[in-house]
């Protein structure tokens, strides 16, 4: 897939890869992540919002 703005302002709880970057970038365990992208979405701000307020 084509890294383009859209994909990007988005999470993809299903692919590791994904999860281990967002994981590295706030500083939370990947569970959070996957945690995160279940209750906010899949919306980048919104999962990062969500793991900022941990």
């Amino acid at each position: 897939m084509p890294n383009t703005k859209q994909h990007r302002a988005r999470v993809a709880g299903g692919q590791d890869h994904e999860v281990k970057y967002e994981a590295d970038k706030t500083g939370a365990s990947t569970p959070e992540v996957k945690d995160a992208v279940k209750s906010a979405g899949n919306g980048r701000k919104a999962v990062e919002k969500k793991l900022s307020a941990k």
